[in-house]
């Protein structure tokens, strides 16, 4: 990580007071990177920004599944920095894993895939609408990168939702690493496989899990959060412009395909 500096650079990262995006955020900053902080909650982003050491890092309370909100955040961030060169997205939510899919109103369909998707769009297109209209004044660098889920590749069970909404994160990147790539604009996706988190503590008590579950993880091991920030890192630098697309999958070790 100690390789690539990015001072100079400008980057948000949504939903980082908490878990990967945490991680994220603190890696851009200790790499040198100035980082803006978008999440719901001042308090959350207030204590999160204080963990981040080297860069300079603001916070800003923004809804990201709100047009208006993350277009007031963006304004305010360009307002204060002049540029963003890159946007992490960690926005959705798994919930409301209990019920099949034959049980499932359609109402609380169209909820949870709305908060899924729509902080994804609403941040990439602000922050591409700012990085094409750089680069057409010459300053082409952008990076667009959204953490997915290993629930996209292999499905999940009662959180259909989830894995249907990841995957339409991963098709929208690849989609973008297309349409935006003359404008020097990279899109990536990050899927964490097994990460230690709140989420997860609780299988490391359940000796079913590590009897039969844990052999089958590659290197016997869970990803930690800060494991996400090498890879912000790196696609944060202008190397990662070789990867554009591709899916980074960490499960004990890095993995591109």
């Amino acid at each position: 990580m100690g390789i690539f500096d990015l001072s100079g650079r400008v980057a948000v990262v949504t939903g980082g007071n908490g878990g990967i995006g945490l991680g994220i955020a603190q890696a851009l900053g200790e790499a040198g990177c100035t980082v803006s902080i978008w999440g719901r909650n001042a308090e959350k982003n207030a204590r999160a920004a204080a963990t981040i050491k080297g860069g300079k890092v603001e916070t800003r309370v923004c809804d990201v599944t709100d047009a208006a909100s993350v277009k007031a955040a963006m304004t305010a961030t360009l307002d204060k920095f002049g540029r963003i060169d890159g946007c992490f997205a960690n926005a959705g939510i798994g919930g409301g894993g209990r019920h099949a899919f034959i049980d499932r109103t359609e109402e609380d369909w169209r909820k949870m895939f709305a908060t899924n998707l729509d902080g994804v769009f609403h941040v990439f297109q602000a922050a591409a609408r700012h990085m094409t209209e750089r680069a057409e004044k010459g300053d082409a660098f952008g990076r667009l990168v959204a953490t997915s889920s290993m629930a996209s590749l292999f499905g999940t069970a009662r959180n259909e939702h989830y894995a249907a909404t990841k995957s339409a994160i991963n098709a929208v990147v690849r989609a973008l690493a297309v349409e935006l790539a003359r404008y020097g604009v990279t899109a990536n996706a990050i899927l964490p496989g097994w990460i230690k988190s709140d989420m997860t503590e609780g299988l490391m008590a359940n000796d079913k899990f590590v009897g039969n579950v844990m052999p089958r993880i590659p290197m016997r091991r869970f990803g930690e959060p800060s494991d996400f920030g090498g890879i912000a890192v790196y696609l944060m630098s202008k190397a990662s412009s070789y990867h554009t697309a591709d899916m980074i999958v960490i499960d004990g070790g890095y993995t591109v395909f």
